[in-house]
C-alpha cells in the first residue's frame, strides 16, 4: 500500500520463500503459482544459488490481491489491473468495508509496510461499526493469534511484531482512559503487572481495559516488575487483588520457585493472586495458598469477574 522502503531500514526481512507467502497470506502456494504463471500477477526472483523468492512489493501486492479476490473481484480483472491500480482499489475497499477478514487483512499489510496510516484508517473505519470489546475480541485477538503463528514459522522478525503490538497497545490505553471517571468507589485494588523480564503485555493491557469498564480501581505496573516490589501494596488498608500474566516467563525451571515466593507473600494476610495464561498448567499442582487462583487464559477470568 503505502510504498515505504523497507531496504532503509536494517535487520528487515526484506525476502520471502513461497511458503512465507502461504503462511502470511492464507493462500496455497499451488494457487500463487497459478497466478504467477497464468496471470503473470507476481514475477519471483532467483538467488544465485537458483532458489526463488519474493520481496516485500511481491508480498504486499499478494495481500492486496487476496483482499479483492475476497470481495468479488475476479483473478483475470485483477490481472488487468496495474500495480497502481491494484494499491488503489484494495486500499479504497480496506477503508471502505473493513469487516473482520478484510480488516486483519488490512492490518497484516499494514504490519509488514510499517504502515500506520493504514492501520489508523481501518480502525477507525471499523469504530465506525464495532464497539472497541468487539474489534479487540473478533479482529485483534484473532490477529494476533495469526502473527504467532507467523513468529514460530520465523516469518515475522521482532520489528514488525513490536511495530504492530505497539499501535494495539495505544488503542486500548486510549480506551481505558476514556473510562477513568467509570471507577466506583471500593476499598479492593487490582495491581496488575507482569513478571521479571516478560514483555508481553497485550493480555494484561486489556485485562486492565476490562477491569476499568467495571467500574473496579486498578494500577497497572506493566512490563518486567521484580516480584519484591509487591511487597509495598501489602502496607496499606486496602483489599489487594493481584493479577499476573504469564507468557514466556518465568522458564518452566524457575516457575515452581517463582509461586512458592508468591506464596511467602500471601502469608498472614488476606491479599488475592491471580495468575492466566497457558504456564499455569505447570504449577497448577502445586499446594498453595487458596488465595491463590489461575486461569488458563483472560477470557476464562473475565467470565468470573
Amino acid at each position: 500500500m503505502l510504498n515505504i522502503k523497507l531496504n532503509k531500514l536494517n535487520n528487515i526481512k526484506q525476502d520471502f520463500t513461497i511458503k512465507d507467502l502461504e503462511n502470511i497470506s492464507g493462500i496455497k502456494a499451488h494457487t500463487i503459482r497459478i497466478w504467477e504463471k497464468r496471470y503473470n500477477l507476481l514475477s519471483p526472483k532467483r538467488s544465485e544459488t537458483n532458489i526463488r523468492y519474493y520481496t516485500s512489493e511481491d508480498l504486499t501486492k499478494l495481500l492486496n490481491i487476496v483482499l479483492l479476490n475476497n470481495n468479488e473481484y475476479k483473478i483475470s480483472k485483477i490481472a488487468a489491473m496495474s500495480d497502481e491500480e491494484i494499491t488503489l482499489q484494495s486500499r479504497e475497499l480496506a477503508f471502505k468495508t473493513a469487516i473482520n477478514d478484510e480488516a486483519i487483512n488490512s492490518f497484516k499489510v499494514s504490519m509488514f509496510q510499517f504502515d500506520k496510516v493504514l492501520f489508523n484508517n481501518t480502525y477507525n473505519t471499523l469504530l465506525h461499526k464495532k464497539t472497541f470489546r468487539d474489534i479487540f475480541k473478533n479482529v485483534f485477538i484473532p490477529f494476533l493469534e495469526h502473527i504467532g503463528l507467523l513468529w514460530h514459522t520465523e516469518t515475522l522478525l521482532p520489528a514488525h511484531e513490536h511495530f504492530i503490538s505497539n499501535l494495539i497497545a495505544q488503542k486500548i490505553q486510549i480506551n481505558t482512559e476514556k473510562l477513568q471517571f467509570n471507577i466506583i468507589s471500593t476499598n479492593k485494588t487490582y495491581v496488575l503487572f507482569l513478571p521479571d523480564n516478560e514483555i508481553h503485555e497485550l493480555g494484561l493491557l486489556y485485562l486492565n481495559y476490562e477491569l476499568v469498564l467495571r467500574g473496579f480501581h486498578t494500577i497497572y505496573l506493566g512490563q518486567s516488575l521484580p516480584l519484591a516490589n509487591l511487597n509495598y501494596f501489602l502496607q496499606g488498608d486496602r483489599e489487594i487483588c493481584f493479577i499476573t500474566s504469564l507468557t514466556i516467563k518465568p522458564y518452566d525451571d524457575k516457575i515452581e520457585k517463582y509461586f512458592y515466593n508468591i506464596n511467602e507473600l500471601l502469608t498472614n494476610n488476606n491479599h488475592k493472586f491471580i495468575a492466566v495464561g497457558r504456564k499455569v498448567q505447570k504449577v497448577k499442582h502445586l499446594d498453595l495458598s487458596s488465595n491463590i487462583t489461575m486461569y488458563d487464559s483472560i477470557s476464562d477470568l473475565l467470565k468470573v469477574l
